[in-house]
């Protein structure tokens, strides 16, 4: 099993749910509107995590070594970024953030950024002048690009522009529930064409019933995905949140792009659905999309073969690799000295 999203809050528990539920890699969310020193602090913090917890999980950053921890019987953690935010004005963070372990980062996250839109803008620019540069510079290192909480013209734009295909790692189809947080048949068939791949998500708001959202409905989505854009360009990215406060809500929501409303009502998580709402339940969804029809080798690949073959081709370097440029040359010191927050 391979989740394509996660933003829990991680402890040995969850970790050993990820054992027992047969989780072999996750995707998880390292920041959301952090700068670089900040997204710094919290890689140092998944080192404290991966020490203290080196018999369930370890640092992946390529399919490889996805390979040789689930050999030792552990479960693979790449890491993501959910906002560019981390990477400032600066181009040559790109790579700063990439030797420090970052493999996948969206290029918004509900707002506009300084490289795209996203969805909760009332105007999408599109693909920036900044943002062609950076997924340029994403292209270069293997980085992977994910547009799962752009606009629908940046999504378009980054599909279009990127010589790599591109994931939406988390979200669900707009015809299936139409919230502007999921995504259009447009979108997922040009996807598709390009090689790329959807997560389908398993957070409440991105379904038509919320918590109340049956098994078999769910799975009766997915079948009819399959027949539009293939088998092969679906994976699972539950975004699951497991154990978070309502204060990881906002920060999620709001960063410190807002000031703080202290007559709002306060909003918390909604409940999962019944049939799933921590890493033991993925069987569940494996047993759903049998009991809807689809064959052994299908739901091999939306369980996690998809994701791996989409990431053995997205995240190879590119072996014409540019001179870097005189910004990462002069931060070499910077890398080395931040070396040891990836062990």
């Amino acid at each position: 099993m391979f989740d394509g999203a996660q933003y829990a809050q991680w402890s040995r528990k969850i970790f050993e749910q990820m054992r027992a539920g047969g989780v072999e890699a996750v995707d998880v969310t390292v920041a959301y509107h952090e700068n670089f020193r900040s997204t710094v602090n919290l890689l140092m913090e998944w080192n404290r995590l991966f020490r203290e917890n080196a018999d369930l999980i370890a640092l992946a950053q390529n399919i490889d070594e996805m390979r040789a921890i689930n050999a030792s019987g552990r479960t693979a953690i790449f890491l993501a970024l959910q906002n560019p935010s981390p990477i400032e004005a600066e181009i040559g963070l790109v790579e700063m953030l990439f030797r420090l372990g970052i493999r996948i980062m969206q290029l918004s996250y509900n707002n506009q950024s300084l490289l795209c839109s996203g969805w909760t803008e009332e105007h999408d620019s599109g693909l920036t002048l900044m943002g062609r540069e950076v997924v340029n510079e994403m292209n270069r290192l293997g980085m992977v690009i994910d547009m799962s909480h752009a606009g629908e013209r940046s999504t378009l734009d980054v599909i279009d522009y990127s010589a790599r295909p591109v994931v939406i790692s988390h979200a669900n189809p707009y015809s299936w529930h139409p919230t502007r947080r999921n995504v259009s048949d447009e979108v997922l068939r040009r996807l598709a064409r390009t090689g790329g791949l959807v997560g389908l998500s398993l957070y409440p708001r991105h379904m038509p019933a919320g918590s109340g959202t049956s098994l078999r409905g769910f799975c009766e989505m997915a079948a009819r995905l399959a027949d539009m854009i293939g088998a092969g360009r679906i994976g699972i990215g539950s975004d699951l949140c497991q154990d978070r406060p309502a204060s990881s809500l906002h920060w999620m929501r709001e960063g410190r792009w807002r000031f703080p409303n202290p007559t709002a009502e306060s909003t918390d998580f909604p409940s999962p659905v019944s049939w799933f709402s921590s890493n033991l339940d993925f069987p569940n969804i494996a047993e759903g999309l049998r009991q809807i029809g689809f064959a052994e080798q299908e739901i091999a690949g939306i369980m996690g073969g998809n994701w791996v073959r989409f990431l053995s081709s997205a995240m190879q370097p590119d072996d014409r690799t540019l001179p870097r440029s005189v910004a990462v040359a002069a931060g070499q010191g910077l890398v080395d000295k931040l070396a040891r927050v990836n062990g």
